[in-house]
């Protein structure tokens, strides 16, 4: 499965997201600001960064930016509410959820983690 890096501004549901993706068997480390972000992706190769929808437009865009720096190969999926819509346009995936945590997000971040080893198995090795 997946090492995820889960970020958020709500502990409670970057609590409730952890326990749902770790139930599915993917393993998860969370950051609510820069720091344990950036250790995080030090010291760990992440696969998928989410970016939890309780995030301000700012603060999102702060967070793709260091994932993007710090963590380079991982697989960003945004979560977002139906009321602000997508956000990251660049990031590499989407997820429309309710104010609680979505019950598809395993699925999700599994499908994205299925889509990157499709991607390193069909380039050729130079």
């Amino acid at each position: 499965m997946a090492l995820v890096l889960c970020t958020g501004a709500d502990p409670a549901l970057m609590e409730t997201r952890r326990l749902l993706l770790e139930k599915s068997g993917h393993t998860v480390l969370t950051a609510t600001n820069e720091d344990p972000l950036k250790t995080a992706c030090e010291q760990n190769v992440i696969d998928v960064a989410v970016i939890g929808q309780t995030m301000s437009v700012r603060m999102k865009r702060r967070v793709l930016s260091l994932v993007r720096t710090y963590c380079p190969a991982a697989q960003v999926l945004e979560l977002y509410a139906s009321s602000t819509g997508r956000i990251l346009q660049d990031a590499d995936a989407w997820l429309e959820v309710p104010a609680d945590v979505p019950a598809t997000l395993p699925e999700k971040v599994a499908s994205l983690v299925t889509q990157e080893q499709s991607r390193k198995i069909s380039k050729p090795a130079v």
